[in-house]
């Protein structure tokens, strides 16, 4: 049986919802889920700093897409950003990709 079956889904179609069966989710029903589910599905690396928040999984994840050279557009597609708003909060992560993005102007020059 799916979740979605045993629970339902709230008048307005969510699948998630907070301590009462009409309220959304609350920050703080996040943190508590989070807080729980990270010992169990983390075992040793929920001592991690990148475990202590849910967000710092998040943004361990775009900081690694942009660092392997993933195109911005896709990074920001796949975050759920505005590619503005991407470049806005991960500026830092494109530093260090001048070798990178010269490379192929070169080849393509050449």
């Amino acid at each position: 049986m799916g979740h979605q079956d045993r629970f339902g889904v709230t008048w307005d179609g969510r699948l998630f919802r907070g301590q009462q069966k009409s309220e959304p989710l609350t920050p703080a029903v996040y943190t508590d889920a989070w807080q729980r589910a990270r010992v169990i599905g983390l075992g040793e690396q929920a001592k991690s700093p990148l475990a202590k928040r849910l967000y710092g999984q998040r943004h361990a994840a775009v900081s690694t897409w942009l660092a392997a050279g993933v195109p911005v557009a896709e990074v920001a597609e796949r975050a759920g950003h505005a590619v503005d708003v991407l470049l806005k909060a991960y500026a830092k992560g494109l530093d260090g990709q001048l070798d990178g993005s010269n490379s192929p102007i070169d080849d393509w020059l050449s």
